[in-house]
Parts: C-alpha cells; structure tokens; sequence
C-alpha cells in the first residue's frame, strides 16, 4: 500500500508518496504513473531512459523519487454492430479476440491505459475507455448474440462514449489535418489504414492525446455529424440465426455491386503486385519455417522476385486427400505447410474477382469441414470492403463448419509489408500474422 514518508532530511515542505522499501528499488502504480525509488540515481539505466518527469531528486536525502509517465494509448476497434451492443451494455467491459492475448501480454496493458475507440467501416472516433484491470477471458455473451469471439477482456471505464450520429468521423479537418498519420496525405489516400488493421493496438501518445481531447470537446457540443450515403449503406447490415441460437451479421450486395462477383479487367500493375504479395507471403512462411506450396502456373513468375532456400517450395503435396480436395487445394494462392498439415491458406485477390478467390477457400472447407486450417483473403486496402461484402453472404454464414466471416480473415498488402519487417522472424511462431489481420466483426 501507498503510504505518505515525510522526511526530515529532505526540504520540510516536501511530501513524498511511494511504496518506500530501504533495500532497493520500489514502484507503486498511480494513476497511470509509477513511483520509483531508488539508492542511486545512475544505477537503473533502463528507468532513467524512460524518466519523463522528476519529481524530486534530493541529494542530502537517500532516497531519490523519480515519476515515469508510463500511461499508452492503444487503439480499440468497434464495428457499428459492436459499437451499439457495447453502448447498449454496462459500458464496463470491452473485450478482443483471444489471438490477440500475446500482443497484450507484450505490451503488458495494464490499469491506468486508455483505449481510443475507433468505429471501423464508417471510420470514425467514438469514446475513450481507461483500464481498470488486468486481462481476463470471459466467455459470457456481451458484444454478440451466442457465441461471442471478443472473449480476452478488461474491465473499463468510459472517460467519453458518443453516440454514431455525433462521433468524429477521421476524414473531418479537425482529425485529419492533425494526426501525424493523415496530415500529409490527400484525403481520398489509404495509405494511413494500416493503424487500423487490428486491436489493440498501441497508438502514438501524442495523437491519442489530441484526440481525446476533441472527443471530450465533442461530448460538450455534442454536434451532429450527419452519415454520408455510402455510410448509410455501410450501415445497412442483417443478422441471421444459426441453429436457433448463433447470431451472424450477413450482408446482401446490392445490384450495382454484383459486377464485384464477375471477372475483372487486369492491368500489368495488377499483376506485378499480386505476383509480389505472393513472393512475399512465400518469403514470411519460409523464415517462419514452413514448407510453401505454390500454383504451378504461378511458380516461374513468383520465382523472379522469391529465391527461396533448398527445399522450401514443394514440388509435390505431402497430403492425402481425394482427387476434388486436392485439385482445389492445388490452385491456392500461398500454402503454408508443416510436416503434412496446412497451416495457413493465402488467396491474392488483385487480378482475379474476389467472389473466385472466397469460392475456393468456401470448398475447402466444405469438403474438408474437420480441417484446423487458418484461411485468409490478401489484398489491397481499397478492396477491403468488397471483400468483406462478399465474406458475409448469407450463403457463407451456414457453412458446417461455422460462419465464413469467423473463419476468414482479411490482409491488406500494408499489412503484408508492416508484417515483412518483423527482424526477428525467424524466431517466431504463424501466431505474428494474428496481430495484422482483420475479421469482418471488428
């Protein structure tokens, strides 16, 4: 416990709280800051170099008091469904996918963080919540009807929730010209989105800080800031129950959108990139020491850009499937293979329509339903939306082996490159590429 240690030695009109032990370093968290004691002020290199603050450093007293500043901001995502059960809630708890608990166990968030909470496909910010706890997983259904996948929680306090209507969309001037991730971009860019492509996920301090303080302006005016019709559109999904119990959000193109399920016309860019992000995707799996397995069709082209090690790239599949299963598996994108399991399914979607590329992830399944396979759609950030549309047919919520939109996840070409830079690949396990893919829920 804090207790307060007024000293004699030191300036009498000084007060000192900390958690006081004489033999050697002490913390004691408060209020997003910790409170470190210590016998001699060059010792704990590590903590001087994060010393924001000093409070006191008096030399005729032994003990010094240094404050670090050690509160961050991460970013939590909502979707408009999960924005509104969250508001509908107690507003106490706000909870991630648990393939997320290793990045919160890295960046240890703790009591005193704050998340900034952002509203994806409408992109806008709608509440600040601060850490009350450490993580936990809890299964009680809170953000979704059933089944609910955002299990890894902490307990929260809301420092500001807005309603949707009245939430601070980020292409607005006053976001947009002051974030050090927008500001020197056209408005119509997307190269920014790769901040939130996953959460949480930690924030710059100082962006974070102007953004709560506008959140808290807004939560006084309480201005309007009215939904564009393609934010109309965005919002305009249904839900389906499965097997009278499990809720799905599905979504039904509308006509004009169907061409998105027809072949589309290519360019060589289209190309060169889609041949790249598969180089790339060969290149993740080999240093994370998989077996890769790539479409013959694809293999000259890729090998331009990919040279890979002595029998990383299989010339045969080690797998014992029927003739059909096979011939499906053989035309993925990028297969990730260890021993004789897949572990990961890659299909690139810039060149060929997006409904194909589903489509051959969808039969996967449907023929091996028993199969722990980890599915994913790669590719660029403007083609996000139609991805998601189409991963969230109603013909894909019914699928034996659950929802398709809670199977297959999104990567954006950003994130693909963010994810190549990783320097300590090799030293790691698949579970990285959890912390930059997107769900269609989040």
């Amino acid at each position: 416990m804090t207790r307060s240690i007024k000293s004699e030695q030191a300036n009498r009109n000084s007060k000192f709280l900390w958690n006081f032990d004489p033999q050697g370093l002490v913390q004691q968290q408060t209020y997003g800051f910790t409170q470190i004691a210590f016998s001699n002020f060059s010792y704990p290199q590590y903590v001087k170099r994060h010393i924001t603050q000093a409070a006191a450093l008096r030399k005729e007293f032994k003990y010094y008091l240094i404050i670090i500043n050690n509160m961050n901001y991460f970013i939590d995502l909502f979707s408009p469904e999960t924005a509104k059960a969250f508001a509908n809630s107690s507003r106490n708890i706000s909870g991630f996918r648990i393939s997320r608990e290793t990045y919160v166990q890295n960046k240890n968030i703790r009591p005193g963080d704050k998340f900034i909470c952002y509203c994806t496909r409408i992109q806008r910010f709608i509440g600040v919540l601060e850490v009350e706890s450490k993580p936990f997983v809890d299964n009680e259904p809170i953000f979704t009807e059933g089944e609910d996948p955002f299990v890894l929680r902490f307990k929260v306090k809301p420092i500001v929730w807005l309603p949707l209507k009245k939430s601070i969309p980020i292409h607005e001037d006053i976001t947009w010209k002051n974030l050090s991730f927008t500001k020197e971009l056209e408005k119509n860019s997307n190269k920014w989105t790769y901040m939130v492509f996953s959460s949480p996920r930690l924030w710059p301090k100082d962006d974070c800080e102007y953004i709560e303080k506008l959140l808290l302006e807004q939560n006084e005016k309480q201005a309007e800031y009215p939904f564009s019709d393609s934010d109309k559109k965005k919002l305009r999904t249904s839900k389906i129950k499965i097997d009278g119990k499990k809720e799905v959000t599905v979504t039904v193109p509308d006509d004009e959108e169907e061409p998105e399920t027809q072949e589309e016309p290519t360019t060589e860019e289209d190309i060169r990139n889609s041949i790249k992000a598969q180089a790339k995707l060969a290149e993740i799996g080999e240093k994370l020491d998989f077996k890769i397995w790539l479409p013959i069709n694809d293999r000259a082209r890729v090998l331009e850009v990919w040279n890979p090690r002595e029998k990383s790239l299989l010339e045969d599949l080690p797998l014992v499937f029927d003739e059909t299963t096979l011939k499906t598996i053989r035309n993925i994108d990028v297969l990730w293979i260890k021993r004789r399991s897949i572990v990961r399914a890659f299909e690139v979607e810039d060149t060929t329509s997006i409904y194909s590329g589903i489509l051959r992830m969808a039969d996967l399944l449907a023929l091996q339903p028993m199969l722990d396979i980890k599915i994913h759609i790669v590719a660029p950030i403007n083609r996000k939306d139609a991805v998601i549309k189409q991963i969230t047919r109603p013909v894909f919520a019914v699928m034996e082996k659950g929802p398709l939109s809670e199977l297959c996840s999104f990567i954006s070409y950003d994130s693909l490159e963010e994810l190549a830079k990783e320097k300590r690949l090799e030293h790691m396990t698949d579970t990285i590429i959890e912390e930059y893919l997107e769900f269609s829920e989040d």
